[in-house]
């Protein structure tokens, strides 16, 4: 599988918030994409489920299972996007949480652009 917007995109010089901004979406539509394909269910309960696995405090924990797995370079993608100053924290998350899951989604966004799907899978299947 490709990207689906499949352009030559310059994804190692984007911003670690830009990166964090396409693997929010990305992150979000393999999460909905899984919830959906192991059943149908309502969508309020839908929508709650996939809440709960996107939101900063649950990224951040991810991260933590993640970084045994991850490369050199991939830990340093992550660390730009945890790194990258921001203009607010969400009122039911602390600092820590907020940049780790904005390195979390900076990381998703790097694969995704890179067009490294294989290795998305791989990282989606480590938070299962």
């Amino acid at each position: 599988m490709n990207r689906l917007y499949d352009e030559i995109c310059d994804y190692k010089n984007l911003s670690p918030l830009a990166l964090a901004f396409i693997g929010d979406s990305v992150f979000d539509l393999l999460v909905k994409e899984q919830l959906v394909c192991k059943a149908n269910r309502p969508i309020k309960k839908l929508h709650k489920m996939s809440v709960d696995r996107v939101c900063c405090q649950t990224q951040s924990k991810y991260m933590e299972k993640l970084m045994e797995s991850l490369t050199d370079e991939e830990i340093k993608i992550y660390k730009r996007g945890r790194n990258a100053y921001t203009h607010h924290t969400p009122k039911n998350a602390t600092n820590a949480e907020y940049h780790s899951a904005t390195g979390f989604e900076a990381l998703i966004g790097y694969l995704y652009l890179k067009g490294d799907i294989n290795r998305l899978r791989e990282i989606f299947e480590i938070l299962d």
